[in-house]
């Protein structure tokens, strides 16, 4: 079976057992603070499974895009080494939300694989939970007896909680878990290794295929277990090894889902797979990484230097470093792959098509990037190679060049070993530990459990309606973090304020208890469904009723941007092309900024058009229409526009203004009057083929203008009221230009003045040529007079000491023949004294500079020269 093929089978055999069909949700999360990625299928459930959304299909199936490549699911330094660890997988999955339970999920697997399927029941093990003794878990016979229906007693295997109590993170939901493993070795093989003594022993040709997991609890911040009010059926089968079993083949990578691929990159490489491990692997790591890294960037992720856009650039330069020293590749070449990929997933994954340009554009542009980065840590590397002593490079040095430049630790100690060096690996290890101990102390956050006072299966937002309600506090937990110190969210049974999402930031203002207290709320954010408001204490009464009230101008102003960015939206559409989309964006009271896809610099002429056009939907005063809980078919039917890299539900919300239609879950003004006006404050690049603009509104506005003409008016005064500032500036600048022409002749006629009394103080030291003095000149006119008396006089040693506007420079020439016969270097010399003047510099080692900030060392510096010599 063709890989798309096994996957509709699998998705039709659950739609037949009353399962909906849904998508996969995009791999970047934006609403959970414990997880960057969807590592599981069963992440963008959770809020089902901790009864935090209400439960519209209790039976689902899907095939979910994960990636794990960070935190407790990390698989990153594995891929390509072995044939089934990857980044990004696909996860076939069933899911029962509170509807049936292990005997139908058990029933059910068993029949796809070995009837539907056709997978040979004899090289099948499974293993159930064998239960754990700390926890007070007792083994799970349940399951162990539905299974002996299916299958003989010795291949039903124990498995301890490592491997059969399933966890997503250090809190959530989990359970006991049931593995199918499948045996695809040889006959020989299998005589003489019974296939269950190789279960989750890391064979490769003895893998789990197949987990169900039975969630029935939640695991606390203190680490405890509370059962789940209902039990949930989370099923998770790895795709591409399913289709290793299904089209017989040894490895992931020799499936359908890989090969086009790997041709491909045969083809623009000039390699063969199958002849060279080293070149076997470089072309799995390089398959592997083009998929995680176009899935991100068409989900909405974008590689950076921070969070979750680091992974993503962490992935894509592995690929590359494994193309650059296995298969020689010095140009970029990666962003090709993508065609391939699009033509492979694009039917059953629609994003990695319409996303295909961008996504080939930034993996372009970061290729180009990291490869100008690997030549100049080559040359960084033979620097520390020069200075090292002994044949083992620090690993101090070595991690200076990974955390500053990027320079990969393997490709470094690679170079030293065939250089005949060695690397100290414990000092790199310790510098990395350290580095990592100050990114978790500057991250570490402590949650307490939630306290429940209510339980409320569902929380009402009435924010679109209202800026202030009754509520009650339904639960509350506190959360201590290092930056944030000591605060507290709270959860109410409804809530006017909205919570930070779809670029808004979160709502603030206050409490107010029915004694007259007032708690402050400071910001409003969600997490996994659940709308949070956070205070810096609680309320002396928690069980009391409140009136909650929101900051009404600050609401006033975020809509005013917020409604501001869907009309710049459709502009960009009309002004540059129906191929832009939005990227990311940012709404506040005080500023908007709009990230969009667009592949060349937006013209100044453009913007002004951009700006116009937003400001006559403006002034055409359009009332806003909004469609709230409508199918999201029948909203895309209306010309909605939906955004890749957003997580949609059945129903959706839809805003409009004019022809300007979005799906959006935002705050806005009910009519385009109230924004008064746009301006547009810059446009620049975010990525190759992400431009930004950022623009302000309403009252925001109306202060910069206003500034703005009491800024003319300074200038016209200071113009003695010139009748046109601009002609008068113009005329000032050509004056002044004039002047300092005139300066510079002046300066080079003082310099050749200088340079004779110089050249009639040089001394000869043992055959050198040497002066050492102050001149207090710019730099550039010292440098001048340093290589000018360099071509005039032998065996030159000059070095000058200089002030300028209080601030001290250092100059070191020394003839080339000298660097090379005694060993002089103005570099080591200007590093060494630039600490007398409290500052630093370097250079070559014929002519170095050095800045500080100490003028009174200058004369002390002059001295140690003439010393040294």
């Amino acid at each position: 079976m063709k890989s798309q093929d096994i996957r509709k089978t699998f998705l039709e055999f659950f739609e037949s057992k009353q399962h909906k069909t849904v998508p996969s949700a995009p791999m970047v999360l934006k609403d959970d603070p414990t997880l960057m990625f969807v590592n599981a299928g069963m992440v963008p459930f959770k809020e089902f499974f901790l009864g935090q959304r209400k439960i519209v299909n209790s039976r689902v199936t899907d095939s979910q895009k994960c990636l794990r490549v960070s935190g407790k699911h990390n698989d990153l330094e594995e891929v390509g080494i072995d044939t089934y660890h990857h980044t990004l997988f696909e996860m076939l999955g069933n899911w029962s939300f509170g509807d049936y339970f292990k005997k139908e999920a058990i029933a059910w697997s068993w029949e796809l694989l070995t009837e539907v399927y056709k997978i040979d029941k004899d090289i099948l093990y499974v293993t159930i939970f064998e239960g754990d003794d700390s926890e007070g878990l007792i083994k799970d016979s349940e399951a162990y007896e539905m299974w002996k229906e299916f299958v003989p007693e010795d291949r039903i295997l124990l498995g301890n909680k490592k491997d059969n109590f399933w966890e997503m993170g250090a809190q959530g939901p989990c359970g006991p878990c049931s593995e199918i493993h499948v045996d695809i070795r040889s006959a020989e093989e299998k005589a003489k290794i019974p296939g269950k003594d190789l279960v989750n022993m890391d064979h490769p040709q003895v893998v789990e295929i197949w987990n169900l997991v039975f969630i029935q609890f939640n695991r606390k911040a203190d680490g405890s277990l509370e059962n789940l009010p209902n039990k949930h059926i989370d099923t998770g089968m790895g795709f591409e090894r399913l289709c290793m079993v299904l089209q017989g083949v040894q490895s992931n990578y020799d499936t359908d889902v890989f090969t086009p691929l790997i041709h491909e990159l045969e083809s623009k490489t000039s390699v063969e797979y199958g002849k060279s491990e080293e070149i076997d692997i470089a072309l799995r790591v390089i398959s592997d990484h083009v998929r995680a890294v176009a899935f991100a960037i068409a989900d909405g992720q974008l590689p950076s230097s921070t969070g979750a856009g680091y992974v993503i650039r962490r992935i894509l330069r592995r690929a590359i470093r494994y193309g650059f020293t296995f298969l020689n590749q010095k140009e970029a070449f990666i962003y090709q792959l993508v065609e391939v990929l699009s033509n492979q997933m694009g039917e059953f994954f629609p994003e990695i098509t319409t996303q295909k340009q961008l996504v080939m554009n930034v993996i372009k542009e970061e290729e180009s990037s990291f490869l100008r980065t690997l030549g100049q840590g080559l040359g960084l590397l033979d620097n520390v190679i020069a200075e090292t002593k002994g044949k083992e490079v620090s690993g101090d040095k070595a991690f200076e060049l990974y955390d500053t430049f990027g320079f990969p630790i393997d490709l470094t100690a690679l170079i030293l070993s065939e250089k005949g060096y060695s690397l100290n690996e414990s000092e790199f290890e310790a510098a990395l530990e350290k580095q990592k101990n100050r990114s978790r102390a500057a991250a570490e956050m402590d949650m307490d459990d939630w306290v429940i006072l209510k339980e409320d299966s569902e929380q009402e937002f009435v924010g679109y309606d209202y800026l202030e309600t009754n509520v009650k506090i339904t639960r509350y937990r506190k959360v201590t973090s290092k930056k944030d110190g000591e605060l507290y969210q709270l959860v109410f049974n409804l809530t006017p304020f909205y919570p930070e999402g779809g670029g808004q930031v979160g709502d603030r203002g206050f409490l107010e208890a029915s004694n007259g207290d007032v708690l402050h709320i400071i910001d409003t954010k969600k997490e996994n469904n659940l709308v949070m408001h956070i205070a810096k204490d609680l309320p002396l009464n928690t069980t009391d009723s409140f009136k909650a009230v929101v900051d009404a101008k600050n609401r006033e102003l975020s809509n005013n941007n917020h409604s501001a960015t869907h009309l710049l939206h459709q502009a960009l559409r009309a002004v540059l092309g129906t191929h832009v989309e939005q990227k990311g964006s940012l709404v506040n009271a005080k500023h908007l900024r709009f990230d969009f896809s667009h592949f060349s610099k937006v013209t100044a002429e453009e913007v002004e058009e951009i700006e116009a056009f937003v400001n006559a939907r403006i002034r055409e005063k359009l009332d806003l229409q909004e469609f709230r809980n409508i199918p999201m078919q029948e909203a895309v039917d209306k010309g909605a526009m939906a955004l890749f890299g957003e997580k949609y539900g059945d129903t959706v919300r839809m805003i409009q203004f004019g022809n300007s239609k979005e799906l959006c879950g935002g705050t806005h003004v009910a009519n385009t009057g109230n924004i008064w006006h746009l301006k547009i404050t810059s446009e620049s690049a975010v990525a190759a083929g992400v431009r930004r603009i950022e623009a302000i509104t309403g009252d925001v506005a109306k202060d910069f203008f206003t500034k703005q003409d009491k800024s003319l008016v300074a200038v016209k005064q200071t113009l003695k009221n010139a009748k046109d500032p601009v002609k008068a500036i113009v005329s000032l600048q050509d004056e002044n230009a004039a002047l300092k022409k005139e300066i510079e002749s002046l300066l080079k006629e003082k310099a050749k003045n200088i340079k004779g009394n110089l050249k009639a103080n040089i001394q000869e030291v043992n055959g050198i040529n040497f002066l050492a003095t102050r001149i207090d000149m710019n730099a550039g006119a010292i440098k001048d007079i340093a290589h000018e008396l360099g071509g005039e006089v032998e065996n030159l040693f000059f070095f000058a000491g200089a002030e300028n506007d209080g601030k001290a420079t250092l100059t070191s020439y020394i003839a080339k023949n000298l660097v090379e016969e005694k060993g002089y270097d103005a570099g080591k010399i200007v590093r060494e004294l630039g600490k007398l003047i409290q500052g630093g510099g370097g250079g070559q080692k014929f002519f170095a500079t050095a800045g500080g900030k100490n003028p009174e060392g200058l004369s002390e510096a002059i001295e140690k020269v003439k010393e040294y010599l």
